[in-house]
């Protein structure tokens, strides 16, 4: 299948509770560049339903203000702490409810997914993605605070990602 290149704005996206990292990259012709980026706080006391509601209306001016065209999410995946897991899946949940709200197409990648397209190599340590997410992005300094640079290499996976045979398994 040949690659077809379209210009397209991508919101990448690490979901959290106490941090939401996001970033916007514009897709052009095989290349990427960075648009906007930055994250989502909230506070340790606040109720945790307060913080859900201030995420979800978080981004739907974050969608309002930029209108990706495609959001990118990492899938969920935790070994130990049950109850962070399912913080972290509620707050997921409302990211979704607010992308699909807003009619914004979604697409999932594993962390192995995430670290193959941006380093080259599955099992690249997060510093190794994190320092390529800077490269090809062209910054200066890699995003702080981490989730944000996580959220971009996110938006860089799918970039270069869809419309490839891979990304037709992917989708099933």
């Amino acid at each position: 299948m040949e690659k077809r290149w379209v210009i397209i704005v991508i919101l990448g996206i690490d979901p959290g509770y106490a941090i939401v990292g996001w970033g916007l990259i514009l897709s052009e012709h095989g290349k990427v560049k960075p648009l906007a980026f930055g994250s989502v706080q909230t506070p340790a006391e606040m109720d945790f339903s307060e913080r859900l509601c201030k995420i979800y209306e978080d981004f739907l001016a974050l969608i309002d203000r930029y209108h990706p065209e495609a959001a990118a999410v990492e899938k969920l995946y935790f070994k130990n702490n049950q109850k962070t897991a399912i913080d972290v899946a509620e707050a997921r949940g409302v990211l979704l409810l607010a992308l699909k709200k807003k009619a914004i197409p979604l697409y999932e990648y594993t962390p192995l997914q995430v670290k193959s397209s941006v380093t080259g190599f599955g099992k690249a340590e997060k510093a190794q993605v994190m320092e390529m997410t800077r490269r090809r992005l062209g910054l200066e300094s890699v995003p702080k605070p981490d989730d944000t640079a996580d959220a971009l290499a996110i938006a860089i996976c799918h970039a270069q990602t869809r419309g490839t045979v891979q990304k037709q398994k992917i989708l099933g």
